[in-house]
């Protein structure tokens, strides 16, 4: 994991820190004279869990917000919550023949991000695996817009992207790449399995070496006449079909 600090804004995101990764958590800030009653309930649960809590001006929250809202509340983290690619196949190997990863292919908006991260998670998804480089990482403006996703659910930055899904394949995995330009639907696919979704950056979409790497490469059928959709739009479109089909 890595071990560069930032900082976490937003009563959400503070409290989500709080609840699914505490031991990362090294002080809360709030806001002094802060009305909203939720300021109470952050600081009471951080103290709970031996979290140093102060209270500060608004100015100072504004310091290390960066520009974000950060709604009278910010924490220091210590690390971003990332898995080791070496878990990836024994997380697979755990869902018992019901894993859906979505893989993200150098997706530079951290809003982006973190839409992805919070349909995977509405999702109930597995796992996000994201490239380590020429990509954004998990930083406090994913956990932002993530809305406590980022913490919930197993991301995992790794080194080489074309073979980790062909070390998924090895594991059973079923590789689909989305790209606008394909010939088969989406929605034709069988997603009831071990399935990765993966997905290209905003302005290039797959890079050919992950696209070579997939199983198939799919589309979601747009009547509308648009090109292409937003790449968490995508995401959250192609995760909700996998789930539909699996509760059908």
């Amino acid at each position: 994991m890595s071990k560069q600090a930032q900082w976490i804004v937003g009563l959400n995101a503070v409290a989500s820190a709080l609840e699914h990764d505490a031991e990362h958590v090294r002080e809360v800030l709030l806001e002094a004279g802060g009305k909203n009653p939720r300021l109470l309930e952050i600081e009471q649960q951080a103290r709970r869990k031996d979290i140093a809590v102060r209270r500060v001006a608004g100015q100072a929250l504004d310091g290390v917000a960066g520009g974000l809202r950060h709604q009278g509340a910010a924490a220091r983290y210590a690390a971003a919550k990332t898995r080791d690619e070496h878990e990836l196949p024994g997380l697979v190997e755990a869902a018992a023949g019901k894993a859906l990863l979505l893989v993200l292919d150098g997706v530079q908006d951290p809003h982006n991000l973190g839409a992805c991260l919070r349909s995977a998670a509405a999702a109930g998804a597995t796992a996000v695996v994201i490239p380590k480089d020429k990509a954004v990482q998990v930083n406090a403006t994913v956990r932002k817009t993530s809305a406590g996703a980022a913490d919930r659910l197993p991301v995992f930055r790794v080194t080489n992207l074309a073979r980790t899904l062909r070390e998924l394949q090895q594991a059973g995995v079923w590789i689909y790449g989305l790209d606008g330009d394909a010939q088969a639907s989406l929605y034709a696919q069988d997603l009831t399995g071990n399935v990765a979704l993966v997905l290209g950056s905003e302005g290039e979409g797959l890079r050919r070496l992950t696209r070579e790497n997939c199983d198939g490469l799919v589309k979601v059928p747009m009547p509308g006449g648009f090109e292409s959709l937003n790449v968490s739009v995508a995401a959250g479109v192609a995760l909700f079909e996998a789930v539909r089909q699996r509760l059908a």
